[in-house]
């Protein structure tokens, strides 16, 4: 398998994946992999497809240097939403560690979002999501928030977005979802997956109407670094190739 191909293929599991986990919405998310070493080009997938039916051919090539010519071949139908490649080529522009790009409008961080921020009324709240579980302790301090909603992410909106990212792997976008970026479709998906879980675990804790047990600034300081040097390093890797394991079982299409 050469390593075109396999990346087309690991992208194209997780579209199955996501759909499984019913993390999107419609057929109107986009995942983007860049494919060489400055990030000009990249896979996307077209607009009007189910994720649930996205196979490594479905996938396209953009020169985000030269959209236009990139399109040329494409039927109407074919091509990726404009929003989805003014997003994706700024943010594959504008940050380093932006291999993979995941946006989606999955239920508990779209929820997430819409929660007024408490930030500098508690010292022990980091953004919008509280240290209550091991899962919510990951993302301590390392989530970008998006606070400037001003529509759809079209020409200096989505740039304006892509430099909210910084320095961090997470965009909790204010009233609209959150995007995730990684060096890789592992790593990006992991934290995606993560991400939701600890999102969903927040939301689910905030609905018993009860008051929340937040741990210490220290304690979650301490867990969020123990996520970063947990062990197996490899541990998105794994979570990936399971992934598609099941799917060569279930769905074996998407790599067609």
């Amino acid at each position: 398998m050469n390593n075109y191909y396999k990346q087309k293929c690991e992208l194209a599991a997780i579209f199955r994946w996501t759909a499984r986990l019913n993390m999107h919405e419609s057929v109107v998310n986009h995942f983007s992999l860049s494919v060489d070493k400055d990030r000009s080009k990249f896979l996307i997938n077209p607009g009007g497809l189910h994720f649930s039916l996205i196979k490594a051919s479905d996938l396209i090539l953009i020169d985000r240097n030269n959209i236009k010519k990139s399109l040329n071949d494409l039927s109407k139908d074919r091509r990726p939403l404009v929003t989805a490649l003014d997003l994706h080529s700024s943010v594959h522009k504008l940050i380093k560690n932006a291999g993979c790009i995941l946006h989606v409008h999955s239920k508990y961080a779209t929820a997430l979002s819409t929660i007024k921020n408490k930030k500098g009324q508690d010292p022990q709240w980091s953004g919008y999501l509280p240290p209550v579980d091991q899962n919510t302790m990951r993302f301590y301090e390392r989530i970008s928030i998006d606070q400037d909603y001003d529509g759809m992410a079209k020409g200096d909106e989505a740039k304006r977005v892509a430099k909210q990212l910084v320095d961090k792997k997470i965009l909790l976008l204010r009233h609209h979802g959150v995007m995730v970026v990684g060096a890789n479709v592992a790593e990006a998906f992991n934290d995606l997956y993560y991400f939701e879980k600890a999102c969903e675990t927040y939301v689910t804790a905030l609905s018993t109407g009860k008051e929340l047990q937040v741990v210490s600034h220290e304690i979650a300081t301490k867990t969020a670094k123990q996520w970063e040097n947990y062990k197996p390093s490899n541990i998105a890797d794994l979570h990936l190739k399971s992934l598609m394991a099941i799917l060569d079982k279930e769905d074996s299409d998407y790599k067609e």
